[in-house]
């Protein structure tokens, strides 16, 4: 074959190999940067590597620039170096993935479901007082109040099975339950006060919110269980969540990095940490990159990861009962326990009310409820699924 013929062929190859090699590598690249949060990143930029380095040997042997030794060194030693990022990179995602990951995910609702088998749903020995067949009202509420209401449930509704998410007794979290209940698909919710942004929400749609106190309950936080600090001091916290206190050994720890955890706009904790901090400005949270519903890449709030220097939030039986592996351990604040006594009588800083909420139901059967769990007989029901009644 012609020499300059034969040259033409090996650059049209190359160019196609190229071209193959690179489209590869950019949309493997931007999967990897889509379905990885940021800290595994360096896996989009591996495979960079990898493609660039075909790449060049490709043309350096086609096109015989270097001789076949140095070359087959020069391929083992590059690839070797991308092989132990590689292995490396493995390592760590393992590690990601043995965290534990404190979140509702973690959560199995079922269980508590007022019928189910062997159900958490607790009841009383004695009757209930108030019995409803019909007109049921439509509850909704925040996950780590869905033992109460549906233990509510148990007591007073009849007995069928009641879907977590289509259901006269639903658990579609603060976010979705406050949407529901301004679209008046759900008669009755059982959640933290309301943000400021769901407060403007029902204003703007000329509604009032009519809240009741049901109960009370402890906001938390946790920390690894082999943290040394076992107490923060009110103004520590605002610091740590304002970004001015960063270390934990400006608490009393070890010198490591503070890694705080919040959780997403709208969530009844989140709502109550920003009551918590009062006057400080609250820092940016952690973020994940995550592919949203369109394909593109959006930042989400990350759940908390038990990692040794990480600090979250919660309410107290959420931490307790519903997520209680013995590798976290609660704070306790201004050196005081979130106890049921201590919560009680005011002694713990962050105690707070939960409320059953309206905004402006027909439906006949809802004062009636209201009533019932104010008695002595649905305060008993909070105090035995483990709150603290407000009666």
């Amino acid at each position: 074959m012609d020499k300059h013929i034969w040259t033409g062929v090996k650059v049209l190859a190359t160019i196609i190999f190229i071209i193959g090699v690179v489209m590869v590598s950019f949309f493997a690249g931007i999967y990897t940067l889509m379905t990885v949060s940021t800290g595994r990143n360096l896996m989009a930029a591996l495979i960079i590597l990898v493609a660039l380095g075909i790449i060049v040997f490709w043309i350096l042997g086609v096109f015989n620039l270097v001789k076949l030794k140095k070359l087959v060194i020069s391929m083992a030693v590059y690839f070797g170096i991308c092989l132990l990022i590689f292995v490396g990179q493995l390592g760590y995602a393992y590690y990601l993935d043995s965290l534990e990951v404190v979140s509702t995910q973690d959560v199995d609702l079922s269980e508590y479901k007022p019928f189910a088998n062997d159900t958490k749903a607790v009841k009383l020995d004695e009757k209930s007082t108030l019995q409803i067949e019909d007109d049921l009202p439509i509850l909704d509420g925040a996950t780590a109040l869905y033992p109460v209401y549906s233990s509510f449930a148990r007591m007073v509704y009849p007995e069928k099975d009641y879907a977590l998410h289509n259901s006269e007794v639903m658990a579609n979290q603060t976010t979705g339950a406050y949407q529901n209940l301004l679209k008046g698909e759900a008669d009755l919710i059982f959640a933290a006060g309301p943000s400021e942004e769901q407060q403007k929400m029902f204003e703007r749609e000329d509604k009032a919110l009519n809240m009741t106190p049901i109960g009370r309950e402890a906001f938390v936080f946790f920390v690894h269980a082999d943290n040394p600090v076992d107490s923060l001091k009110v103004e520590e916290i605002q610091g740590i969540y304002s970004g001015n206190i960063t270390n934990w050994k400006e608490v009393g720890g070890e010198d490591v990095e503070i890694r705080a955890f919040q959780r997403p706009e709208g969530s009844g904790s989140q709502t109550m940490l920003k009551k918590v901090m009062d006057s400080s400005h609250l820092m940016e949270p952690p973020t994940d990159d995550v592919v949203s519903g369109m394909g593109g890449i959006v930042k989400e709030t990350s759940n908390y990861r038990n990692r040794k220097n990480a600090i979250g939030f919660s309410f107290r039986f959420f931490a307790n009962e519903m997520v209680d592996n013995g590798k976290i351990k609660l704070i306790q604040v201004n050196d005081v326990e979130p106890t049921k006594e201590f919560i009680q009588d005011d002694s713990y800083p962050f105690a707070a009310e939960f409320y059953a909420i309206t905004a402006g139901t027909e439906n006949p059967n809802v004062d009636s409820l209201i009533d019932w769990i104010l008695s002595d007989q649905g305060q008993a029901i909070i105090e035995k699924v483990g709150y603290v009644p407000v009666n």
